[in-house]
C-alpha cells in the first residue's frame, strides 16, 4: 500500500511503512495488528505426514461435526495452515483461526512510518498527514473466539494458539457449539450446518456471511487437496451433492442491510459503500482522489493489487481521511468483504505513478507483504478473483500479468523516484492461486522454442530465503513463494543481478523481502536469452538474468507471444516510467509533463515480452473542480514491456515487434 524505500531504512527491516503517519499510530491502533512476527519458534519434532488429515477427523468424531465441514471452513480460514503459531492481521491463530486479539496486539512489535507519494504526480505536492493515536478499543467477539474455544474444549488458550490439533479441536467445538445453540440437529450430513458455517466468519451482516459459507460449501461439493507449508498432506473429497440449507442463515439473526447502488461490485461478493472523501481543503490543495469520467474520457488498462500493510479499521480511517490518499476498493482478511470507497470512473491516488493511477483500479488487501501468517486468507483471494473478474468483463481489461499488477510491478515515473516506489503485495502473494480463481491460470503456450516465459513456480514447495521479516539479514520462517530469484549466472553461487535504479551504486540486489531487484513473479513473461542445464536465461533490465528451472521441479512455463527489440542500427533506446505525450500535444494552460527516460536502455540485441500498446496520455487534475481538468493526447506511441519485476514503457517509434521464438 504505501512505503517507500527511504523510509524502509529508517524503519524496522522488513517493514514496508503504511504511509506518511506518527511511528506510534499504527501500533497502538484499536483492533490493529502491526507486522504480527511470522516466526514464533517452531517445534523441535515435526508431525508425521498425515497426522494432520488425522486430527480433523478426531476433532469432528469428538464433536459431531460432519468432516467435510470442519475441513471446508478451515481451508477457507487458512488453506489447513497452522503458520507455525502466527497470527493474522485479525489475531487468529492455527488451521481454524481462533482469535485472540489481545495477546496477537501485546505480543506484536512496533513500526514506524515514513514519506510517500502515492499521487505519482509532480504536477501537485505530495500529499501529508497526521493522526491522532486512538485508544484501544473492547474487542468485539469476532476477535476474541480462542477464549470460547478454550471454555468448550477446556484446553490451554496456549495449546489453542500453537498445537495445530488443539485448535482443530477449538473449531470443531465452536461449530458444534453454534449448531446446539441454534437449535439445529447434529446430522451427518454437511447440508444441516448451512447456518453453524456461516455464523463462524464473525460477520456481522448477513451477506458477509453467506458469501463464507457458499464458499465453504463450493469447497466441500468441489473437493480439495492440499501439502502445508509444513509438509502435511490434506484432502477433502469432493461432495458434489451437497446442497445447503441456506434458509438457516435466518437464525443468526445478523442485519441485512439493502445493496447501496453506488457499489460497483459482482453479486457473489458482499459489498459495501463507505466513501472516501472528495473535499476542498483551502489554499488550492484538496483531496482525497479526483473526479474522473473513466472509461469516457481515458481508458481502464490496469488493476492494481496492494496490501494494506494495516488492519481493516485502520485501513478504513485511512481512506476517509481527506488529506490522505485512496484507492478504489478495500478487502478484509478474515472473510473476504469488500468496500468501495471511489466510483470507478474516479482517479484514486494510490499507485505511486499518476500515469498508473489515471488509468486503473486500486484494490488494497488487508495484510501484510513480510508476514505472510498475516494472511491472505482463502476468503479474502477468492473474493478479489470475483472482483477482479467483474472489473475486468465490465471495462474490457485483459486477464493476465500484464494488466493485472501488484503495486511492486508499477514502476518508477522518473528516475528518481525509482528507489521509493513500494514492494507490496510481495514474493508471498499466490499469484498462481489468484489467477486460477479469476479463471486465467497459467500454462504453458508453446514448446521450448517459444522463445518466451511465464514464471510459475509451484508455490507451496517452492521456499527460496528471503531476508529482513523480522530482522536485517535475518532469514524469514520458510514459506511458499511465487518469485525466483535471477543471478548473473547458471549458478545459486552467482551474485544476483543488480538493478542501478534501486542501487546507483552499481551493487548487486538482495535476497531481502523488500528488494525487487533480482526477482521475477509467477504469471510475468520474459524473453528467453539462454538456456544451460537445469537454469534458464532471460532478458530482464537490460541484461541476461539466470533463474533455476530444473525439468523435475520447473519455475516456469514455455510461452510464446510478440517482443520489442531495438530498430536496426540502434545501439540502445530509452525506457520510460510512464507513456506521456510529447510536448507539442498540450494545449495553452496545461504544462507540458516531460518525457524523462530511467535510468536503464534497452540495448540492442535483447527482447522483451510486449504487454499493451498505448498512445501517449496525461491527465491534468490539479484543481478542486473537475472542470478544470484536461485528458491531453498525443500522437506518439508507446509499448508496455515486462523490463524487470516492474513493467515499462518504451517508445514505438524506437524498437521493432516481431514474434518470439524460432
Amino acid at each position: 500500500m504505501r512505503g517507500s524505500a527511504q523510509a524502509r531504512t529508517s524503519s524496522r527491516p522488513g517493514t514496508r511503512p503504511l504511509a506518511r503517519r506518527a511511528a506510534g499510530a499504527v501500533a497502538s491502533a484499536a483492533l490493529l495488528l502491526p507486522l504480527i512476527s511470522a516466526t514464533p519458534a517452531a517445534t523441535a519434532d515435526q508431525p508425521r505426514s498425515g497426522a494432520l488429515q488425522g486430527a480433523f477427523a478426531d476433532a469432528a468424531e469428538e464433536y459431531d461435526v460432519p468432516r467435510s465441514v470442519l475441513l471446508g471452513v478451515s481451508y477457507l480460514e487458512s488453506r489447513w495452515d497452522g503458520h507455525r503459531g502466527a497470527p493474522s492481521v485479525t489475531g487468529g491463530y492455527g488451521p481454524m483461526h481462533l482469535t485472540d486479539a489481545r495477546t496477537a496486539i501485546a505480543e506484536a512489535p512496533h513500526h514506524s512510518h515514513g514519506d510517500e507519494d502515492a499521487r505519482g504526480d509532480s504536477a501537485r505536492p505530495a500529499r501529508t498527514a497526521e493522526a491522532d493515536l486512538p485508544e484501544p478499543a473492547d474487542l468485539p467477539a469476532r476477535l476474541r473466539t480462542l477464549d470460547r474455544a478454550a471454555a468448550l474444549t477446556g484446553l490451554p488458550a496456549d495449546d489453542l494458539r500453537r498445537d495445530e490439533a488443539a485448535n482443530i479441536r477449538g473449531g470443531a467445538a465452536l461449530l458444534a457449539d453454534t449448531q446446539r445453540r441454534l437449535g439445529l440437529p447434529f446430522s451427518d450430513d454437511p447440508a444441516d450446518w448451512y447456518a453453524a458455517v456461516a455464523g463462524y466468519s464473525g460477520a456481522d451482516d448477513a451477506a458477509s456471511a453467506a458469501v463464507f459459507a457458499d464458499d465453504v460449501y463450493d469447497v466441500i461439493r468441489g473437493g480439495e487437496r492440499r501439502t502445508t507449508e509444513a509438509g502435511q498432506q490434506v484432502v477433502l473429497e469432493a461432495g458434489p451433492g451437497v446442497t445447503p440449507r441456506t434458509g438457516q442463515l435466518d437464525l443468526l439473526g445478523l442485519r441485512a442491510a439493502p445493496r447501496d447502488d453506488r457499489v460497483e461490485c459482482p453479486r457473489s461478493v458482499a459489498c459495501e459503500w463507505i466513501p472516501a472523501p472528495y473535499q476542498d481543503l483551502g489554499g488550492g490543495d484538496y483531496g482525497n482522489h479526483d473526479k474522473g469520467d473513466r472509461p469516457v474520457s481515458q481508458e481502464i488498462d490496469y488493476i492494481i493489487v496492494h496490501d494494506t500493510e494495516a488492519t481493516w479499521d485502520t485501513t478504513l480511517k485511512l481512506v476517509q481521511d481527506p488529506t490522505y490518499v485512496s484507492w478504489h476498493y478495500s478487502l478484509r482478511s478474515s472473510d473476504g468483504h469488500i468496500a468501495q470507497h471511489l466510483p470507478v470512473k474516479d482517479v484514486g491516488w494510490h499507485a505511486g505513478n499518476w500515469y498508473v493511477n489515471a488509468k486503473s483500479v486500486g484494490l488494497e488487501h488487508e495484510g501484510f507483504l513480510a508476514t505472510p501468517d498475516a494472511w491472505y486468507t482463502e476468503a479474502m483471494y477468492r473474493t478479489s478473483a470475483r472482483l477482479v473478474r467483474h472489473l475486468a468483463h465490465r471495462y474490457d481489461i485483459p486477464l493476465d500479468r500484464q494488466h493485472i499488477l501488484g503495486h511492486d510491478n508499477v514502476p518508477g515515473s522518473t528516475a528518481s523516484a525509482v528507489r521509493g516506489m513500494h514492494t507490496d503485495p510481495g514474493p508471498y502473494w499466490d499469484w498462481a492461486h489468484y489467477f486460477t480463481l479469476i479463471g486465467a491460470p497459467f500454462h504453458p503456450t508453446a514448446g521450448p522454442d517459444g522463445g518466451l516465459v511465464t514464471i510459475r513456480p509451484d508455490y507451496d514447495t517452492h521456499q527460496p530465503v528471503y531476508t529482513g521479516c523480522e530482522k536485517p539479514k535475518v532469514a524469514c520462517a520458510p514459506h511458499g513463494s511465487g518469485a525466483v530469484r535471477l543471478h548473473t549466472g547458471p549458478s545459486q553461487d552467482a551474485p544476483l543481478v543488480k538493478d542501478i535504479g534501486l542501487r546507483p551504486d552499481g551493487s548487486a540486489s538482495t535476497d531481502g523481502v523488500n528488494d525487487t531487484g533480482a526477482r521475477a513473479s509467477t504469471g510475468q513473461r520474459f524473453a528467453v536469452a539462454d538456456r544451460a542445464g537445469d537454469w534458464t536465461a532471460v532478458w530482464y533490465l537490460g541484461q541476461k538474468a539466470w533463474f533455476h528451472n530444473p525439468p523435475k521441479q520447473r519455475t516456469a512455463v514455455n510461452a510464446r507471444g510478440l517482443v520489442v527489440t531495438p530498430k536496426p542500427g540502434v545501439a540502445e533506446v530509452p525506457v520510460y516510467g510512464r507513456a506521456y505525450p510529447e510536448k507539442s500535444a498540450y494545449p495553452d494552460g496545461v504544462p507540458a509533463q516531460a518525457v524523462s527516460p530511467l535510468q536503464y536502455t534497452l540495448p540492442a540485441g535483447q527482447e522483451y515480452a510486449l504487454g499493451l500498446r498505448t498512445r501517449g496520455e496525461y491527465l491534468w487534475a490539479t484543481t478542486f473542480d473537475p472542470a478544470g481538468h484536461r485528458v491531453v493526447r498525443g500522437q506518439e506511441a508507446y509499448y508496455q514491456i515486462q523490463f524487470g519485476h516492474r513493467v515499462a514503457f518504451v517508445k514505438a517509434s524506437d524498437v521493432s515487434v516481431r514474434p518470439s521464438g524460432r
